[in-house]
């Protein structure tokens, strides 16, 4: 899945991307309440992307290692929510994209999240067409 959201990103961009993909997760399942195991699921499921962005075919950006690992998590039923940041380094904009499960950030080393300002809100509450 990692090299589809990938490509997507790069031709349709992301707003369309993250329409798609919240399109599917409407259509396909149903929320389940989170067990007790949800926390090793949730790590489990960010290492498997983390290795296929590694290993794989793509050298995906974080956006798009983040995406696909938030729509793994939540059609598991887990509640994920997608972050981005901004910071300005060096007189450099940079943008970086994690996901945070229980308001701990998944898919990253140590605090590397921490040095980016992140936006209000997650991918949900994106304004998008809903239906």
């Amino acid at each position: 899945m990692l090299p589809c959201v990938r490509l997507s990103l790069h031709l349709r961009g992301f707003k369309k991307t993250a329409e798609v993909l919240e399109k599917k997760l409407r259509s396909s399942v149903s929320l389940r309440p989170q067990t007790e195991n949800a926390a090793t699921l949730a790590q489990l499921a960010s290492h498997m992307v983390k290795a296929a962005g590694r290993y794989g075919i793509v050298r995906p950006t974080c956006l798009a290692e983040s995406l696909t690992l938030w729509f793994l998590l939540k059609q598991q039923g887990i509640a994920a929510d997608l972050r981005i940041g901004v910071r300005k380094a060096a007189q450099k904009f940079e943008a970086h994209a994690w996901v945070e499960y229980a308001g701990a950030a998944l898919n990253q080393t140590a605090e590397q999240h921490l040095h980016y300002a992140a936006f209000d809100g997650s991918l949900a509450d994106l304004p998008g067409e809903k239906t």
